[in-house]
């Protein structure tokens, strides 16, 4: 998995034998910054786009082939013992129902050749097939979170924080057992002012945020932001909260530093997670977190302070560590297109009907 943060490729070895789900190993590696820059470069309309996505997809199955036969030589496993690579891709485009009222979701890979380097069946294209039944083609974890983390009477919400943030809500007890949504966004914003003015590629702990004031004017502006009143099913991506989208909104706040700047487009991302909850689900009292967004110590606590009444905790509480939880769910929907079981949900994405996600590349 390499997601909208752009942050580097995660892979999981994971056993789903007897029914159960276990992460046998687990392996991160950073994108070259090369790689990560035409990446983040073709989110955006440019010259020869075609020829550089292709190239891309490319070299980002190259970085896929790493973190697999790094994941194999670390458990001495055989590449025939393996039913399949779930591949994601990486989203550059994200326009569903939009133009000629089916739109598109587009994530540069390349599994024809990522199956070539590993001699293992490759599953990727996971988001189309849903877009082409009417649906938004994400969030398509909401079953895996079900499926992992819904093992109790109670109810509870998983929030993914990535590049954007969506939630999946679990409650037995309603007539919609599992919903979820993107929020809006995660680490894109946070990320992207953090580079540019530190030349970090991320706040570590958001500890450069805490450091600095939110601006409230400012704040109430960005949340002005007709997404954040849609209700759902929907979802997002940089195509919305980019760079461009941000320095349009600071015209007006020129006088503010990149500080503040950043202690305020965090809280944009703790404050729309919360609001969704209190829209969606007022009465749940327990708050899973994952993703990247997890291992931000200030952002948890101002989710905390704006979810009073529920737990924030880490998915590594329920038994997944937050950077594991992706690359597990795409294991978890590989797995499902093999089996051809169903693994969307037309509650969730708005789609005709449930669909079989995914195309195999067989070895």
């Amino acid at each position: 998995m390499s997601g909208t943060s752009l942050d580097g490729v995660d892979g999981v070895l994971a056993d789903f034998a007897a029914g159960q789900m276990r992460v046998l190993h687990h392996c991160s590696a950073p994108l070259p910054p090369d790689l990560r820059a035409e990446l983040l470069a073709l989110n955006s309309t440019g010259t020869d786009e075609l020829h550089r996505a292709a190239l891309a997809g490319n070299a980002l199955a190259r970085s896929y082939a790493e973190v697999v036969q790094r994941l194999l030589a670390a458990t001495r496993t055989a590449p025939g013992s393996v039913r399949a690579i779930g591949a994601h891709g990486q989203t550059v485009r994200h326009r569903p129902r939009e133009f000629d009222r089916t739109g598109y979701t587009l994530q540069l890979n390349q599994p024809a050749l990522l199956a070539e380097l590993c001699g293992i069946d490759v599953v990727a294209d996971f988001r189309s097939r849903d877009v082409a039944a009417g649906g938004q083609g994400a969030p398509l974890v909401p079953p895996f979170h079900h499926a992992f983390f819904g093992q109790t009477d109670a109810a509870l919400a998983v929030l993914n924080i990535g590049g954007i943030s969506n939630v999946t809500l679990l409650n037995p007890a309603s007539d919609t057992p599992v919903l979820g949504f993107d929020c809006g966004p995660g680490n894109a914003l946070m990320d992207g002012w953090c580079y540019r003015h530190t030349g970090q590629p991320y706040d570590d702990a958001g500890q450069w945020a805490a450091g600095g004031q939110i601006d409230t004017a400012l704040l109430a502006m960005l949340l002005s932001e007709p997404f954040f009143g849609q209700p759902p099913p929907k979802s997002t991506g940089r195509d919305l909260f980019n760079a461009t989208w941000l320095a349009q909104h600071l015209l007006r706040f020129e006088a503010l530093s990149p500080q503040d700047v950043q202690a305020t487009v965090t809280e944009l991302t703790a404050l729309s997670c919360a609001q969704a909850l209190h829209t969606m689900a007022p009465t749940c009292h327990t708050l899973v977190v994952c993703g990247g967004g997890a291992l931000n110590t200030y952002l948890l606590q101002r989710l905390a302070h704006h979810l009073p009444g529920c737990q924030v905790q880490s998915s590594e509480v329920r038994g997944l560590p937050p950077l594991q939880v992706e690359a597990t769910a795409f294991a978890w929907l590989a797995r499902q297109a093999c089996l051809r079981h169903t693994a969307s949900l037309p509650k969730v994405t708005g789609a005709q009907g449930a669909r079989i996600l995914g195309a195999i590349y067989p070895a």
